[in-house]
């Protein structure tokens, strides 16, 4: 099972992808410097992170959840942040993000029993 330290820099990592991706949200295709500067910034900052729980869980499982929880995540940030609204199949979909998270990660944790 993988400790409380590799989850915890495993947050790390998708709270630096979300940060980096609201700013490349921002950025306006790039043109506006700080918002670039701070996506290059967040996903180059991503990588070392991402890297500590992988060694202790598959790097499958890790980015299932670095990546469904950073869209999940990301989701929430445009709606509270930005007024961005998300459709009905928006919402199941992300839902089924989450329970896919979810099935991965129990199914991980139960074959290591």
């Amino acid at each position: 099972m993988p400790s409380p330290a590799a989850c915890a820099v495993l947050l790390a990592a998708i709270l630096a992808e979300v940060i980096a991706a609201t700013a490349l949200a921002r950025s306006e295709s790039i043109t506006r410097l700080f918002p670039r500067l701070i996506a290059i910034s967040g996903d180059a900052l991503v990588f070392w992170p991402l890297s500590v729980p992988i060694r202790v869980q598959p790097s499958g499982v890790v980015h299932a959840i670095w990546s469904g929880l950073g869209i999940v995540f990301i989701a929430h940030v445009a709606w509270i942040g930005y007024g961005q609204r998300l459709d009905l199949p928006a919402v199941i979909g992300l839902a089924l993000i989450l329970s896919g998270v979810s099935v991965a990660n129990v199914f991980f944790r139960s074959i290591l029993q």
